[in-house]
């Protein structure tokens, strides 16, 4: 009744109430897809609570008990989790956007005296062996919690503040950094693998020989943002070879090159039959760019934006879209004569947590793809092929849009 009340209260319908849930004990409780934003929950126990997909922006989780708690895709966008303890939970691909887990003083009620009777006492965040797969913590604050043995795999942390933060034994594997303040945090044992750290002072980090930093992107180096410009001129003569039918202008070729510091500059771009085999583009934003036929083979697109792409026979066989945005691109067969196409090749590419809602993949060659965690929403399938893909919790390819899939 609390909880029905509140969603009339946030949707502005007669009858509603915010909740007030402080110092209650809903072990268990099942709230999965329910409407909690701006509730307050203080210090009380969800201990193994169901919410996934809870919507608890800005709710007030202040010293809550949320150990073993499934909050898978919930979205807890600025909610206060200051002092509470996740270890255990399940936040894969929660939305944690500026979402605090700083200290907290918690009053603890006495053991037979209740309220009437309360202790205070400093609690960290606690975070240890709590999953946050595929999840968004941009510019959460994050200092001095614990978050031992926790896994972050694949996570966005950009512009997060972890300062003497605990990270000892994590898995940090493929995290985006870019932007976050590290000072003094400790990722002695922790799998740093193919993070990304642009923008990031290390100085005063603490790790071991046990830390796995294979494949870490740090920030672009004085070379690569010298040579910026001539690449950017180089894609710019890509253009004007495509607006000339071929008579200005040359394709580029940009292989292994990290072109980072162009940002938006590709944006609307057209880079039909451009190289960029192996570059480094992590976080580019290349919205409304025409891409029909290049080759992007094992380039590092983590988090790029393809939104409104036309990327018709394009090669991304064995590319690392991890988190990119590919909503309403089109990867549709090219056609290249009177009665042949090419089409998109995404053959072993890494597509994990990606935004492929409303894009175009009709006869597209996924197979052997990591797709765990995408969302296929609107997207069209047909005829797509995804033999061997990885396929786990992935949303969209039960639709209609998905029908003559090719699984085998």
């Amino acid at each position: 009744m609390i909880v029905a009340a509140h969603e009339r209260f946030v949707s502005g319908r007669p009858g509603g109430k915010r909740a007030s849930l402080r110092y209650v004990d809903i072990s268990d409780c099942v709230l999965s897809g329910r409407n909690l934003a701006d509730a307050d929950i203080s210090a009380s126990i969800l201990d193994g609570g169901k919410l996934v997909g809870t919507k608890l922006d800005r709710a007030t989780l202040f010293g809550s008990d949320l150990r073993k708690a499934d909050l898978t895709g919930a979205s807890l966008v600025r909610a206060d989790l200051r002092g509470a303890c996740l270890r255990g939970a399940n936040l894969t691909q929660a939305d944690l956007t500026q979402a605090d887990f700083r200290i907290g003083q918690v009053a603890v009620p006495h053991p037979v005296k209740g309220l009437s009777a309360t202790s205070h006492e400093h609690r960290h965040g606690q975070l240890d062996a709590a999953v946050f797969a595929g999840a968004t913590l941009d510019e959460s604050q994050m200092e001095d919690v614990t978050a031992f043995a926790a896994d972050f795999t694949d996570c966005s942390m950009k512009g997060a503040k972890l300062s003497r933060a605990n990270f000892k034994d994590a898995n940090l594997s493929g995290v985006i950094f870019d932007g976050a303040e590290v000072g003094g945090a400790n990722f002695e044992g922790a799998n740093l693998s193919y993070a990304v750290m642009t923008d990031v002072d290390l100085r005063g980090v603490r790790t071991s020989s046990t830390t796995d930093q294979t494949g870490l992107i740090a920030t672009p180096t004085p070379e690569a943002i010298a040579r910026a410009p001539q690449l950017l001129a180089m894609l710019q003569a890509n253009h004007l070879w495509c607006q000339t039918g071929g008579r200005e202008g040359q394709p580029a070729n940009l292989d292994g090159e990290d072109l980072r510091p162009l940002h938006g500059k590709l944006r609307g771009l057209r880079l039909s039959a451009c190289s960029m085999k192996g570059a480094i583009m992590v976080g580019l934003d290349l919205t409304g760019a025409q891409m029909q036929g290049a080759n992007l083979e094992g380039a590092d697109l983590r988090g790029a934006c393809f939104a409104d792409s036309d990327l018709r026979g394009i090669r991304l066989g064995q590319a690392n879209l991890v988190r990119a945005d590919l909503r309403d691109a089109v990867f549709a067969p090219l056609p290249i004569s009177a009665d042949r196409t090419t089409p998109g090749n995404l053959t072993n590419a890494q597509i994990r947590f990606a935004h492929a809602e409303g894009c175009d993949l009709t006869g597209a060659v996924l197979d052997g793809a990591d797709l765990r965690g995408a969302d296929f929403t609107g997207a069209y399938l047909e005829n797509a092929s995804f033999k061997d893909a990885q396929l786990q919790a992935v949303v969209g390819l039960e639709e209609p849009r998905a029908r003559r899939i090719q699984f085998i």
